[in-house]
């Protein structure tokens, strides 16, 4: 049983996330470990499998990057190693620029207006660059899917860098 079974869902990337919350904490209650405490040991370690497995199921499909990997693998599409390079050459020059930009927020006159800048480009991108993934994951065809799974490579990037930015900005204004 997949994930988007578990929860009575279409196995689609768009998803309500309030259901999905909802049919979590129903399915949760019904098997949570507490519920089985004075039943055999081998019942609280079924139960704590299919507790442990809503877990990850729900992790993975609250959030958007993880739910699109995860259709990905169920479409059999092999994703690429993350230190793998980037074909795409103008991404790696964007990269460069990208890191480029980071690197340059600690030395601006108005460090505040810089951070918030580099956020909003990094925003932009990754918001282009997502919705370009959840039309390839609508579209559902081999190259689609291949195309969404290198959209999905450079979100991740995207996200990294983010976490570099709020990492920055918290060194910066740690007074």
């Amino acid at each position: 049983m997949n994930y988007f079974e578990i929860f009575g869902l279409e196995e689609k990337f768009s998803l309500e996330l309030n259901t999905l919350t909802e049919r979590y904490q129903t399915i949760q209650k019904s098997v949570h470990p507490d519920r089985f405490a004075h039943a055999s040991n081998q019942e609280k370690l079924l139960a704590a499998k299919k507790s442990t497995l809503i877990n990850d199921a729900y992790q993975t499909l609250k959030n958007p990057l993880s739910r699109a990997e995860y259709m990905l693998e169920l479409r059999h599409v092999s994703l690429p190693n993350e230190q793998a390079s980037f074909s795409d050459n103008a991404f790696l020059m964007r990269q460069m620029e990208l890191r480029e930009m980071l690197a340059e927020v600690k030395f601006a006159d108005n460090v505040e207006s810089a951070v918030f800048e580099a956020s909003q480009v990094l925003e932009v991108e990754f918001e282009q660059h997502f919705k370009a993934m959840q039309v390839a994951l609508i579209d559902n065809t081999e190259a689609s899917n291949k195309q969404a799974s290198e959209l999905l490579r450079k979100l991740k990037f995207y996200q990294k860098l983010h976490v570099e930015l709020d990492r920055l900005e918290d060194l910066l204004f740690d007074d």
